[in-house]
């Protein structure tokens, strides 16, 4: 009969831990604006500039990427500043909604 091999035994190096969600401030987050059936693409530039203070060009080019490709991120930071932008742009009348980036 052949005689089985000692097991190895058990790293001994430590691994981290996940970090938990509220300790990760650094992670920014972001606001998402979404293609909608309502709002004119006039009136979603109008707002970006008021609510961001973007000059009217970068404005224009994130509109149409709502336009052209369904949604645009229109703001970053800390999650409580993007809760902040997110209930500012449903008070406009766009939808939005935020993600991490």
């Amino acid at each position: 009969m052949e005689t089985m091999a000692a097991p190895l035994p058990a790293p001994t190096r430590q691994v981290e831990q996940d970090v938990a969600e509220d300790s990760t401030a650094d992670v920014p987050w972001q606001a998402i604006v979404w293609n909608d059936p309502v709002n004119l693409m006039s009136y979603v530039t109008y707002v970006l500039q008021k609510l961001f203070g973007y000059p009217e060009p970068k404005a224009t080019a994130l509109m149409l990427d709502v336009h052209h490709k369904g949604k645009a991120a229109v703001s970053s930071g800390d999650k409580d500043k993007i809760e902040a932008d997110v209930a500012k742009l449903h008070a406009a009348g766009l939808w939005a909604t935020m993600q991490r980036s």
